[in-house]
């Protein structure tokens, strides 16, 4: 028998699987292909539902992949005489700020 969208069924878990080794790349080129089969229209409605679960597992397995990536760069650098600093990257969330000072 083949899997079904429904997680409770097992269909969840196993599309989760094949997610999580996926690099940042590879699924958010996987995201955009998935998105543009959906455009397109003309899949039946269960592979339609099939391909939306997919897409929304690809984009949060995306989003959290940058979080940690985020995360990586703001860790704590060490610097000279064993002082520890922290360094935030600037971006994403800051776009406002930037905004609001031109305007």
């Amino acid at each position: 028998m083949t899997e079904t969208g429904d997680p409770a069924a097992g269909g969840g878990a196993a599309r989760d699987a094949t997610i999580a080794p996926l690099t940042f790349d590879a699924a958010l080129a996987e995201l955009e292909r998935t998105v543009a089969t959906l455009e397109t229209g003309g899949t039946p409605l269960e592979a339609t539902i099939e391909l939306y679960e997919r897409a929304v597992a690809l984009e949060a397995h995306c989003s959290r992949l940058l979080a940690d990536a985020r995360l990586r760069m703001e860790r704590l650098v060490e610097r000279g005489g064993g002082r520890l600093e922290s360094v935030v990257i600037p971006g994403g969330d800051r776009d406002d700020d930037a905004d609001e000072a031109r305007g």
